[in-house]
């Protein structure tokens, strides 16, 4: 009877554990991207690679813009770069809005990314996906459907894997 009693416990403690996980922090269903198809583009990232957007069908991809101007952006950058190295099943892709390619290579590098990332001259992707704040982080999910986007500072940290994990 005794490993029944194990058992009935550990049953109980994974099932707490399951119901007290936080969920991911709510998208703004605002922005007028929210449940539309991620904008189509193919631009080369730093390393060389060519990213095109129309190449991801069937995986999730997670966009971080950023800039090394921004604060905000130096906590979530490195988080950006833990989470693409734990989940290699999700794209993730950077795209850097400061004026030289120096400083967007710079601020990737000193934050351990090694997930593509785009030099956004002019901010043509920016304006392609309506950001209006840094950092901002959009979610598509494997349809291509951006399911979740945050733009700005606004609640803080956010748990990729949660949100990455509340899409399927």
């Amino acid at each position: 009877m005794h490993w029944l009693r194990v058992a009935r416990l550990a049953f109980a403690l994974s099932f707490a554990s399951a119901c007290s996980a936080a969920p991911p922090p709510p998208a703004d269903t605002t922005h007028p991207l929210y449940g539309k198809p991620l904008p189509a583009f193919e631009r080369p990232a730093l390393d060389g690679t060519k990213i095109a957007t129309g190449e991801l069908a069937g995986r999730t991809v997670v966009v971080e813009v950023f800039a090394s101007y921004c604060e905000p952006c130096k906590r979530t950058l490195p988080k950006a770069a833990a989470f693409a190295k734990a989940r290699p099943d999700v794209v993730v892709i950077g795209i850097g809005e400061d004026e030289s390619e120096a400083d967007v290579r710079r601020m990737a590098e000193s934050h351990g990314v090694a997930f593509p990332v785009i030099h956004d001259r002019g901010n043509v992707l920016a304006g392609r996906l309506r950001v209006r704040e840094l950092p901002a982080l959009l979610v598509a999910d494997k349809t291509g459907v951006i399911q979740w986007i945050r733009i700005g500072d606004a609640g803080g940290d956010v748990d990729l894997a949660a949100v990455v994990d509340s899409l399927k």
